[in-house]
């Protein structure tokens, strides 16, 4: 029987991934995540310090977007960009795969470019699938060479490209096999579309609707 009590606040992943957000916008989604009890802020690179030092002996994690949101950036420059958000204070890593490679069967490259960082960074990754884009063969790809480099979580996509489904969710947690975490990710505004996801298997929930979310009433 799926769970209708239960907290969706301690799951969210609260996203301020506005390419015009403020200085404000940053405090202001720190102090509701400590406040709430989310699991991280999901901020840009630019903004990790930031967020860091707004969040520091709090026991919410500071989350960043790697090669955002195409996947296509170059090998090094993701690594680089991985790197510099960790000094930063960054804690956890969502990067994008690069769909080009996987669609024309360069699996190799693909493979390296997540692996990688999951060697070199030392935190968990968050491997962003963009499923929407994907055929069903391709997303199963898709997860087998990010389980076997290394990831922590399996992310069905940016926002940029659809939302999450529970049906995403449900065909992610299949091929994990328990093995990692199922980040549902776009269009999450309500917290009944929360509470599916989690009941479908989801472990982290990326939405910029976490206040709303997190409201009983």
């Amino acid at each position: 029987m799926p769970q209708t009590d239960i907290n969706p606040a301690p799951y969210i992943d609260y996203a301020l991934l506005d390419p015009a957000a403020s200085d404000e916008q940053v405090d202001r989604v720190c102090e509701e995540a400590d406040r709430f009890g989310f699991a991280s802020v999901c901020v840009y690179p630019c903004n990790v310090k930031r967020a860091t030092e707004r969040l520091l002996k709090t026991r919410v994690e500071i989350c960043t977007v790697i090669g955002f949101p195409s996947g296509a950036t170059t090998s090094n420059v993701k690594l680089y960009e991985a790197m510099e958000a960790i000094e930063n204070g960054a804690t956890e890593l969502d990067v994008v795969i690069n769909l080009g490679w996987l669609k024309t069967g360069q699996t190799n490259l693909l493979h390296q470019d997540i692996a990688q960082i999951c060697e070199e960074s030392g935190k968990p990754v968050k491997a962003i699938l963009e499923m929407s884009l994907l055929t069903p063969d391709e997303q199963e790809l898709a997860a087998e060479i990010c389980l076997d480099a290394g990831v922590a979580f399996l992310k069905t996509g940016t926002g940029w490209a659809g939302g999450a489904t529970v049906e995403m969710v449900k065909f992610l947690k299949e091929l994990s096999r328990g093995k990692v975490g199922i980040k549902a990710s776009g269009g999450i505004r309500t917290r009944e579309q929360a509470i599916a996801l989690i009941n479908a298997g989801a472990t982290r929930i990326g939405t910029s609707h976490g206040v709303a979310i997190s409201r009983t009433s």
